[in-house]
């Protein structure tokens, strides 16, 4: 694991290579006389295979710097680069498509559907997405394994626990092998052993399938199965 004084990646490659690059990313909210700065000039390449963790206290914006990476906050300065496509240039519509395609987004409280059972909640994006045939039903087969829920696959929401509906919320977003992969707090709700698991099980997918694996977290517990560490003070990588 290596902590690299510069916010860009330096392992080999040049930054062209990235699959995921933030330039000069600002992101102000609130009103002119409450305004906040939740991410201050923020630039950050991510490598497709790359596995980076990103720590801070709450409040320092490591959510917002998912959520404008991810597409689903505008910065108010700079570029946000996903698969060669620049989404702060796209339309809604566009980004929305953009996103669906390249981009797996893990949220700290899963957003499960509630009419869904575990294995429809993996297999949703790839109806979504109109790629739900066998490869895909294995591949949710597989990933339940992986987190340890095979013998959840009927329950729906309501009858998981929070760790269980984070597990799934992980699993989906890995189902179609996404070229980003964003992670917030995954291990949260889940105990030492657990949450071991779910950090190599990230590490693993993130080389396997060449993903660039951003995944902001509290517990320092598991940042040694990272390739690189960062910290975010104040909306400023370090």
């Amino acid at each position: 694991m290596t902590h690299p004084a510069s916010t860009s990646a330096t392992s080999g490659g040049t930054a062209a290579a990235a699959a995921l690059r933030l330039t000069d990313v600002t992101l102000r909210l609130g009103s002119d006389q409450q305004q906040v700065t939740a991410l201050d000039q923020v630039t950050l390449d991510v490598r497709p295979g790359e596995y980076l963790a990103v720590t801070g206290p709450s409040g320092s914006g490591k959510s917002s710097l998912l959520a404008v990476a991810g597409g689903l906050q505008t910065p108010t300065e700079g570029t946000v680069h996903v698969a060669d496509a620049d989404l702060t240039a796209l339309t809604e519509r566009r980004r929305t498509a953009h996103r669906r395609q390249h981009i797996g987004y893990v949220f700290q409280n899963a957003n499960l559907l509630a009419s869904l059972t575990a294995l429809e909640q993996l297999l949703l994006p790839a109806h979504v997405a109109g790629r739900l045939d066998a490869a895909a039903r294995t591949r949710a087969g597989e990933l339940l394994e992986a987190v340890g829920m095979t013998h959840r696959a009927d329950r729906r929401p309501h009858q998981l626990s929070g760790g269980e509906r984070q597990r799934i919320g992980l699993a989906r977003a890995l189902v179609l092998s996404p070229e980003v992969l964003l992670v917030d707090e995954p291990t949260s709700a889940l105990d030492r052993a657990r949450a071991r698991d779910v950090a190599d099980l990230l590490a693993e997918q993130t080389r396997q399938n060449n993903t660039a694996t951003v995944m902001v977290t509290h517990d320092t517990e598991i940042l040694d199965a990272a390739d690189r560490v960062l910290a975010l003070r104040d909306g400023r990588l370090t």
